[in-house]
């Protein structure tokens, strides 16, 4: 699809980054996403927390910070509207955790439920992190575990271990907030050594490293054994509790994707696992990487060397 040209949009869709960006000036630009789903939660005041989390994600993949959003929602004409109640306090809760002020929404009649937001933030035009500047000799950092679609199917079954469905839900509730602020506070101090960024949903871990791959016109080599999974992934996945789509991520992106013998098709399943309010996937000069991934830990944040940044190669994605 075509794109008008305006010299104040820094970030459109060309290169499928996380979110636009349009400069207001040259001290202030918006950044503007929006996102919503249906329930994978069984807890309606849970599913609004994670909509949220999940919608403001987009922004702190940028460098941004919230500032308003306008929430979306889909509900049954004659469903319980008690139900709707917690959905909506649930998400309000976690935007008023983030600093985001709600300013109204939009609702319709749908037999299926669908919940999120349209959020704007703001950002120093200078500062923003797009999935297009990763460099060969980079390092890439990784800052939550993977299996929340899986978990999610599996408890959907009926089938999730109690352990699993809890750490999957504390993933996904958990704002991206933190990440960002030690992200961007580090590259500040450290000569801009974060070079680019972008958050891990729906097309799953190899989707967005493609994305991010073909946005730098570079290859993306993954260690499979540094990714950290959640309790219970790798065996819902050894039982078949695999999302509709994992499979489109896994056909859509498999043709770009060089896999070695040595990598168990479980995990291989698993880095095409979509995820809800992932992670950020972080390309960080190689020399700075292990204090970033230092910073992130000391603020509890899960992360993890995951790999490297390479010269472009016949494929996009390797994963070793």
């Amino acid at each position: 699809m075509p794109q008008g040209k305006n010299e104040n949009v820094l970030v459109g869709f060309d290169t499928a980054d996380d979110a636009g960006v349009y400069r207001l000036s040259a001290k202030l630009a918006l950044v503007q996403t929006v996102d919503f789903f249906t329930p994978i939660v069984d807890d309606p005041f849970t599913f609004g927390e994670i909509a949220a989390a999940n919608s403001l994600s987009d922004v702190y993949a940028m460098g941004g910070k919230p500032l308003s959003a306008l929430s979306i929602v889909a509900f049954p004409a004659k469903g319980d509207i008690e139900v709707l109640e917690q959905i909506l306090q649930g998400g309000f809760a976690k935007m008023q955790e983030a600093g985001c002020a709600v300013l109204g929404g939009h609702s319709i009649a749908d037999e299926e439920i669908k919940f999120g937001f349209a959020v704007t933030g703001t950002i120093d035009p200078a500062r923003v992190l797009t999935n297009a500047g990763a460099r060969p000799g980079d390092a890439l950092i990784l800052t939550k575990r993977l299996g929340t679609g899986v978990i999610s199917t599996a408890l959907k079954k009926g089938k999730a271990m109690e352990k699993s469905v809890a750490a999957a839900i504390e993933s996904m509730r958990t704002l991206n907030r933190q990440t960002c602020e030690v992200t961007t506070r580090f590259s500040e101090e450290n000569s801009n050594a974060v070079h680019a960024a972008t958050d891990v949903t729906g097309f799953g871990l190899l989707g967005h490293a493609r994305e991010m791959a073909l946005a730098s016109k570079v290859t993306i080599e993954i260690d499979h054994r540094k990714v950290k999974v959640l309790p219970g992934a790798l065996e819902a996945i050894r039982q078949g509790f695999l999302p509709g789509g994992l499979k489109n991520n896994r056909e859509f992106a498999s043709c770009s994707v060089s896999v070695a013998a040595n990598v168990p098709p479980e995990i291989e399943t698993l880095l095409y696992d979509p995820q809800t309010s992932g992670g950020l996937l972080i390309s960080v000069a190689a020399a700075s990487a292990p204090s970033l991934e230092s910073a992130l830990r000391a603020a509890k944040i899960p992360a993890a060397i995951i790999g490297q940044v390479t010269k472009r190669g016949e494929h996009p994605i390797i994963v070793v």
